[in-house]
């Protein structure tokens, strides 16, 4: 059995520093990197990419919405051929730094308010699509397990990746909880890995009203912007290699 671990990295911007990315992609082997809507700037996305080919990490896109005060997390009213441009023009900007690299990009993993309309909207989800497909078929596109981004997706004949989430609690209806809700986000690392294996090894959750949830489990987001993500991380990957499970890159071929 294996998973892919990914991480939002590549988040901080001008003065701002966000995250603790080096010592995270010591431990993950998939990189979400901000693309300079939601946050990143042309420094950061150089020099994250560069970090990623150092630790043999898989490279994605992380694009959102123009929303630097907000992080990409406000939800706003969008038209789909907006969103269809501003995804080429954010994959264009990271395509550059892989290029000048020598790496490839993997995948592609909408953040944010973003993420969220695609869960649910399917327009959005499918000017997702397109513009993922349009850009390069050969892309992985990570959504949300069971949600219209990923229907989106395998419509279009792109390759999905269902995600996971390590640290954020279920709605009944496979939805991630409101992260203005104080059930929101799950604390106790324990707890979390507990789920995590429920996940993987079983393709069921509890959501907050004690409902059994089925997922598909292909990665697994560990966010990477809090003071305690490496530890975290960490502890989150050791539980899952003492079960057996091979942490590898969802592009990565069996050997």
């Amino acid at each position: 059995m294996r998973i892919d671990l990914n991480s939002d990295l590549g988040e901080s911007f001008g003065l701002y520093k966000i995250g603790q990315d080096e010592q995270v992609l010591s431990v993950i082997s998939s990189a979400n990197i901000a693309c300079g809507y939601h946050a990143g700037d042309h420094s950061v996305m150089y020099e994250t990419v560069q970090l990623a080919k150092e630790k043999g990490v898989a490279i994605g896109a992380h694009p959102g919405t123009l929303d630097l005060q907000g992080f990409g997390r406000r939800m706003m009213e969008l038209e789909a051929k907006d969103v269809y441009r501003f995804m080429l023009y954010q994959l264009g900007a990271l395509r550059a730094f892989t290029h000048v690299h020598g790496v490839k990009m993997q995948h592609v993993k909408p953040h944010g308010a973003l993420y969220n309309m695609a869960a649910n909207n399917k327009t959005i989800a499918t000017a997702i699509a397109e513009a993922v497909y349009d850009f390069s078929p050969e892309l992985i596109l990570f959504g949300l397990s069971g949600s219209e981004l990923t229907k989106a997706g395998e419509s279009i004949g792109l390759k999905i990746a269902h995600e996971v989430f390590a640290d954020r609690t279920y709605q009944a209806n496979g939805t991630l909880t409101s992260r203005s809700e104080k059930n929101a986000l799950i604390t106790d690392h324990s707890e979390a890995v507990e789920r995590v294996l429920q996940m993987v090894k079983h393709g069921v959750t509890e959501a907050v009203d004690g409902t059994e949830i089925e997922l598909q489990a292909d990665t697994i987001c560990v966010h990477g912007d809090s003071s305690q993500a490496f530890q975290f991380v960490e502890e989150l990957r050791r539980g899952l290699e003492e079960q057996g499970i091979q942490i590898k890159a969802v592009g990565e071929t069996n050997e």
